[in-house]
């Protein structure tokens, strides 16, 4: 699970998934690009706090981020709300189970186990979710995800790392380096959130203090976020920071292209108090199905990132192309396949084939041609002769970047 503390933590699902090949690959369109790529790299334009309600002592936007890196905090517990809005076509269950599906872990006898995180967090891309965390240091973490009458939970202590699906009594087993937090597929938190949005910084972006808050019943100071080149998504990013610990309480993302939030995650209730030891104690329930993972040593062998990964969405992606910097960073590579079938090329028309027809556009350029898939954030361009390019940036701008990158 995603650390609380200051220091830096892995990708291990991410360099997992890039070692075991790229069937996975829309892992990163939609959970890790939503909130990683969304926010490539970070300048610093330094702004006073605006007084506000609460009366906190005036600080910039420079000495924020700073604090936010400087955070410490080693134990909690407290509830998170997380709504994730990325405006994909209403086609009833089909749009959670491409979700699900397109990691390869869909759970069920010939799925893996729906215990598995890889495959349950990314529930957590559609929708509103209630999240119960808990914390105390480095080697005892625990998320539970509450659904309607079951409940999902993901304990990391010591070396073990369990997931418990109630609803199917599942259990999936892993372990994890002692020291280090267990790896998450999917950013969950609102520190999680910030830290994949200030992993750089640059000239490419304002950042601003803009006011104070109340989250959770704590003052707070808001950072609000902006990317300055044309051509991206992202509207806005706001923090809302803990005045005292330097916490991230709260993460907004919003697009560009107005309306609702796409992400926002933030708690409601919040204790910095040491939680009770048996928080993390976890047995398999009797009659559960157990399903052992790859352990340790495949979390934590990571590829060398390419050349420009150093930056922005690239530490991200490590493994993968990066055209372009900043905000209107794309990711690309060559999938092995022929583009994207049309519907008459599928066995289920009115399902998946009536997804792609409404969901692409076609498109033209130097690079020939192929489909683009929209969201209200992120657009993915797969050619007919099977590349793929995504990135938090609008259709031209995917598209000039193919035709670039040809």
């Amino acid at each position: 699970m995603a650390p609380y503390a200051s220091d830096d933590s892995t990708h291990a699902e991410e360099a997992d998934d890039l070692r075991v090949g790229r069937r996975k690959a829309v892992r990163y369109i939609v959970p890790v690009t939503v909130v990683g790529v969304a926010a490539a790299t970070i300048g610093l334009v330094p702004a006073l706090a605006d007084s506000g309600d609460p009366d906190l002592p005036k600080i910039t936007a420079q000495q924020l981020i700073e604090r936010i890196a400087a955070s410490d905090v080693q134990q909690l517990s407290g509830t998170v709300k997380i709504t994730t809005d990325l405006g994909l076509p209403d086609l009833g269950g089909l749009e959670s189970g491409l979700l699900s599906g397109a990691t390869g872990d869909t759970g069920g006898e010939d799925g893996g186990s729906s215990a598995d995180p890889s495959a349950k967090l990314t529930e957590l891309a559609s929708g509103t979710h209630t999240l119960r965390v808990a914390a105390d240091g480095p080697d005892k973490q625990k998320l539970s995800l509450l659904e309607n009458a079951a409940e999902y939970s993901l304990i990391h202590n010591g070396k073990d790392v369990w997931g418990y699906d109630s609803a199917s009594n599942e259990v999936y087993h892993s372990t994890a380096e002692e020291g280090k937090d267990a790896a998450e597929p999917v950013p969950t938190t609102p520190k999680d959130l910030t830290d994949e949005a200030l992993k750089a910084v640059d000239d490419t972006t304002s950042v601003t203090v803009d006011g104070t808050v109340h989250v959770a019943g704590r003052d707070a100071y808001k950072l609000v976020v902006k990317p300055k080149q044309s051509g991206s998504t992202v509207g806005a990013i706001s923090v809302a920071v803990d005045a005292k610990t330097g916490l991230p309480l709260k993460f907004t993302l919003t697009p560009a292209s107005g309306g609702a939030a796409v992400v926002d995650a933030g708690f409601t209730q919040v204790t910095f108090a040491k939680p009770g030891a048996s928080t993390f104690d976890f047995t398999p329930p009797k009659g559960a199905k157990v399903t052992e993972g790859d352990g340790a040593d495949a979390a934590t062998d990571a590829p060398v990132p390419p050349k420009g990964a150093e930056r922005g969405f690239g530490k991200d992606l490590a493994g993968l192309d990066v055209l372009g910097e900043g905000w209107t960073s794309v990711a690309t590579f060559d999938t092995g396949g022929e583009g994207v079938p049309s519907s008459g090329d599928l066995p289920d028309a009115g399902g998946l084939g009536g997804f792609l027809d409404s969901f692409g556009d076609k498109v033209d350029g130097k690079f020939g041609s192929g489909t683009v898939f929209s969201t209200r954030l992120v657009n993915a361009l797969v050619t007919d002769d099977g590349k793929l390019y995504v990135g938090a940036v609008t259709k031209d701008a995917l598209v000039k970047a193919a035709n670039a990158g040809r």
